[in-house]
């Protein structure tokens, strides 16, 4: 059977990619301490000076059983961990918890709005009476009213109150 060319071109690209992965294993830390007392770490050795060569540390697979110390100390302390009931529980109780804030927040942003259109529509309501138009107003019975100076002046007083108690 004949390999093809791309074959071994990939197979000859993996193994130098796996001894470029390597390359940093094989690498040496210098460190050494300068004249001022301060600690430098270095690929490079310097060019003089006592230098050590540090190793990379090793990880060391955690103990497969614990100790007697460890295992008479967990007997000593109950188990803490919450159990699947009382997690379930508790994130059932944070899902209401948030679902009643968003209720609140929703509310309180609707009043906000509600209350700035309010404020918008008592604003112009104001400048149309400071700005001398004839201004109307409609009677129970549907038919129209033009207010006179004095009403336009208690319109203005009512609308001015409304607007320094509600709009802040």
């Amino acid at each position: 059977m004949h390999k093809t060319p791309f074959a071994r071109l990939s197979r000859n690209l993996l193994w130098c990619g796996a001894l470029l992965a390597a390359c940093p294993a094989w690498a040496q830390i210098y460190t050494w301490t300068d004249k001022d007392g301060r600690t430098h770490y270095s690929d490079t050795p310097p060019k003089s000076g006592e230098v050590k060569v540090v190793s990379p540390a090793r990880r060391t697979p955690p103990p497969a059983e614990p100790t007697q110390a460890e295992a008479g100390k967990d007997a000593a302390q109950p188990a803490t961990a919450p159990s699947l009931a009382d997690r379930e529980a508790e994130f059932r109780k944070r899902r209401a918890e948030e679902a009643e804030a968003k209720v609140k927040a929703d509310a309180e942003a609707k009043r906000a709005q509600e209350r700035e259109r309010a404020c918008s529509q008592a604003r112009a309501q104001l400048a149309a009476l400071q700005s001398g138009q004839r201004v109307a107003r409609f009677k129970e019975d549907g038919s129209r009213e033009i207010l006179d100076d004095a009403q336009r002046a208690q319109e203005t007083e009512k609308v001015q109150a409304y607007i320094e108690q509600e709009c802040r």
